[in-house]
């Protein structure tokens, strides 16, 4: 089927060293024993003459000052989280106060390990290009230095027909800025009620806090509470857990002046320190206007959580927390639109079969409907989505992933009914896309696996990682690849429910 309808580009996106970032580094916090050394660093620092230290600080500048934006201020800033650290702060001069910041600092490589798992979706700019061109957003699972995932961008071309031009992403890399989030009370009860928290203290918290709120108002209502109900033995658990459900929303926003390619969205709160992995992008359209959503993997080194953003602009995003039974283990990915007033989406819940979730009034992720199971050669170990439904006239195509001997990941597709996505309609016989010659090795061998494409002038555009090491591109005859499919019966007759 690959050589059939698969047409893979030459275009490829490969890992770039260069693309680098300014992280925090407290010596003595990477060993195995956990002891700062940061006291005496800065004293060593301190005790440097002025002339050395104007030369170790200009010398700094010169080697890296090109490579990323604002050094000074992310010097400034570091020396900031560890000034309490140092004997005598008061006395440092500001040059001496920039230098330590810089030994506070080191570059961290994004995606020096591998790139993989695009998605794309339209970009937010069309201006300037000719008949026939799309200009999308491809977004990016970076992967660096103790196998740690951020989300990076690249921004390409499109048509007319099968031309694709992506653009180099030169230039120094931005982490957002963290910014001020309405926090929403639903969302907050329903991490409570998952984490089977439900006290006197959780409910006079909700009772106490409006549909939506700022840090501020959180603030003081645990600051209100009775004394005789934190003196409780569940009080201190109680707040933290208060604590660490609220922060599981933020937002954060990068400079008017970076280009997509230079953002990063980097772990940014305690559930998503280890990585944030395998973002499913889509553009998602209501009576409200376009506005842009994407899931993803939080991991902090021992459980996953999955986590929708949204962006109107792409530079600016607000994360929050999904919730409930369809929203567990990895792969959720956003239908483009309601469907009959439903806010749906694909999910793999038991780990190994692609599912149909629904919202209900609760902002709480339904159990999900079975749409296909492990069934083919190729794809009986598990199957799950390769990125939001594409509608199309004949129905919702859905790419999905399966995996096979020795843990071949391969593409395949489905279609489902347009009015009721429950039901599926017809299925590709086999795969569309496996790993060939080309891309069959890399830091994870026997791989491809896309978070989304697109269909733009009847083609569809398949963004695809090869074994962890690059992104290539395909593109499928919409008509084709529908014309290709068989009929295929639903598992079962249940239907996913209806919000009233």
């Amino acid at each position: 089927m690959t050589g059939i309808l698969a047409v893979r580009q030459s275009v490829t996106l490969t890992p770039d060293p260069r693309r680098v970032i300014v992280k925090l580094f407290v010596p003595g916090e990477d060993a195995v024993v956990v002891r700062t050394r940061a006291g005496a660093l800065i004293d060593r620092v301190a005790h440097l003459d002025d002339e050395e230290t104007g030369r170790l600080l200009r010398d700094t500048f010169d080697r890296f000052g090109t490579r990323h934006r604002d050094l000074d201020g992310t010097f400034h800033h570091h020396y900031d989280l560890v000034r309490h650290r140092a004997a005598r702060a008061r006395d440092l001069s500001p040059t001496t106060r920039l230098l330590v910041g810089a030994y506070f600092s080191h570059e961290y490589a994004v995606e020096a390990a591998a790139l993989c798992n695009p998605s794309m979706v339209a970009h937010p700019d069309q201006t300037g290009l000719s008949v026939g061109q799309l200009r999308v957003a491809v977004s990016l699972r970076q992967i660096g230095e103790g196998h740690l995932s951020s989300i990076g961008f690249a921004t390409a071309v499109v048509g007319p027909g099968r031309r694709l031009a992506v653009v180099d992403r030169h230039g120094p890399l931005a982490v957002g800025r963290m910014v001020g989030v309405r926090h929403r009370r639903d969302l907050l009860a329903a991490g409570l009620a998952e984490e089977d928290c439900d006290n006197e203290v959780t409910a006079t918290v909700l009772d106490a806090l409006p549909d939506r709120y700022n840090e501020a108002t959180f603030d003081r209502v645990l600051g209100n509470l009775p004394a005789d109900l934190l003196s409780r033995s569940t009080g201190p658990g109680t707040l933290e857990q208060l604590r660490r459900a609220n922060a599981a929303s933020y937002a954060t926003t990068f400079p008017a002046d970076t280009a997509l390619h230079q953002r990063v969205l980097w772990p940014a709160n305690p559930a998503e320190s280890n990585g944030m992995e395998d973002a499913r992008f889509v553009r998602f359209t209501d009576e409200s206007g376009p506005v842009y959503r994407a899931t993803y993997t939080a991991y902090d080194g021992r459980r996953i959580a999955t986590r929708a953003l949204a962006s109107s602009d792409l530079r600016r995003f607000e994360i929050t927390p999904m919730r409930g039974p369809g929203a567990r283990n990895k792969g959720v990915a956003l239908f483009p639109r309601t469907v009959g007033g439903r806010h749906l989406a694909l999910c793999r819940a038991d780990g190994e079969t692609l599912g149909l979730t629904c919202l209900d009034g609760e902002n709480r992720w339904q159990t999900p409907v079975p749409l296909h199971a492990p069934r083919d050669s190729w794809e009986l170990i598990q199957v799950g989505n390769c990125g939001s439904p594409i509608e199309t006239d004949a129905g919702w195509l859905v790419l999905t992933h399966g995996v096979g001997p020795m843990r071949r990941y391969s593409i395949g597709a489905l279609l489902l009914d347009l009015h009721r996505p429950e039901r599926v309609v017809a299925q590709l016989p086999g795969a569309l896309l496996s790993p060939d010659k080309t891309d069959r090795d890399g830091y994870v061998p026997n791989v491809v696996y896309s978070c989304g494409g697109l269909v733009h002038d009847g083609e569809l555009w398949l963004p695809y990682g090869a074994s962890d090491a690059r992104v290539g591109f395909a593109t499928v005859p919409v008509v084709a690849l529908i014309a290709a499919m068989v009929e295929s019966p639903p598992l079962d007759g249940r239907s996913c429910p209806i919000e009233e």
